[in-house]
């Protein structure tokens, strides 16, 4: 913005930039006061008041609420409409547990990670480690990532991950903070080094690297078939695995009821690695890994629909109606 700009329009734009950097110290603080209050709460407590404020959201919908709708129909068309209100509340509530275990996490001993997660299928990762090779874990939004990480940091190997960058970046720091805290290396997805070559020098070291590619955030993702329909995925997974040799593990986590004692505990399965094919262009490989990797989180999804979190649009058709959309509101916006 020129100074001619900023001086002809004092309570303009120059003001909405105020009340934006307001809001999101307010957001900041909001943050932090959230994340001390609820560590000091008695569990049962805290969970309990998580669910109170997943139930509110539910009701009111809203954008996020109405995308998770839109996303689960599209997963599970069988189910009625009382059967699909159901499971948003579900998903809601699985959503807000979700925050609540991590508010709650630089709390946890290492005990209590190993209380509160179950695995499966860990032996060939634990073994591709040991030999020296990397392993790197094709993950979707569910159930609770930072815990299953937090986990497989100390119980397997330091975990390698990239973060998106959040506003405001006081936010994103605190989030940095945190997971690196509990023995995480963070990547930042912008505005740091090259993500894909740090993650390339990772995995010929020998890395644990953990991404999450349900969704494409970098408009180079491959479109594969998902639940049903076109989706865009990202590449970095499996790019990983044929540029470096790492094993490909695609990977479900989700919450089940503790056995004994009330609550929640997180669930990790390890699938088989995706064999690399031995014919085909690199982008051919690529692409039927990343391919493979969505046939398992197809299985992983419709089975554990609601303790996946996306509040995004994801599938190809909503992509395609999202820039449609945008494209008339700016034509109108000329005229």
């Amino acid at each position: 913005m020129s100074r001619l700009t900023e001086r002809s329009t004092p309570t303009g734009l120059t003001g909405r930039a105020t009340i934006t950097r307001l809001t999101e110290r307010a957001s900041v603080l909001g943050y932090r006061a959230g994340w001390s209050i609820v560590r000091r709460m008695p569990g049962r407590f805290a969970y309990g008041a998580f669910d109170l404020i997943a139930d509110v959201c539910w009701r009111r919908g809203g954008k996020g609420v109405e995308r998770m709708r839109s996303n689960y129909a599209t997963v599970r068309p069988e189910l009625t409409s009382a059967g699909l209100d159901s499971l948003v509340r579900a998903g809601m509530r699985s959503y807000l547990r979700y925050w609540c275990d991590s508010f709650r996490l630089p709390d946890r001993s290492v005990e209590d990670l190993v209380h509160g997660v179950r695995v499966v299928g860990m032996d060939p990762v634990r073994a591709h480690l040991k030999s020296g090779r990397s392993a790197v874990v094709f993950l979707g939004h569910m159930g609770n990532w930072d815990f299953a990480g937090a986990w497989s940091t100390t119980q397997l190997a330091p975990v390698t991950t990239v973060a998106e960058r959040l506003k405001p970046e006081e936010l994103f720091d605190e989030f940095v903070a945190f997971r690196e805290g509990l023995g995480m290396r963070i990547l930042p997805l912008t505005g740091g080094s090259d993500v894909f070559r740090e993650l390339t020098k990772a995995c010929r070291a020998g890395a644990l690297v953990a991404l999450l590619a349900d969704r494409d955030l970098t408009n180079g993702g491959i479109e594969v078939d998902f639940c049903g329909q076109r989706a865009r995925m990202a590449v970095g997974p499996a790019a990983l695995a044929v540029n470096t040799g790492a094993a490909l593990h695609p990977t479900i986590v989700h919450y089940e009821p503790q056995p004994e004692g009330g609550g929640w505990r997180t669930v990790v399965t390890f699938h088989d690695a995706v064999a690399q094919p031995t014919q085909g262009t690199s982008r051919e490989k690529i692409q039927a890994m990343t391919q493979a990797c969505a046939d398992v989180l197809t299985e992983g999804v419709r089975e554990h629909t609601h303790d996946w979190h996306m509040m995004q649009r994801v599938f190809t058709r909503d992509l395609v109606d999202d820039r449609t959309t945008k494209g008339s509101e700016k034509a109108g916006e000329s005229r």
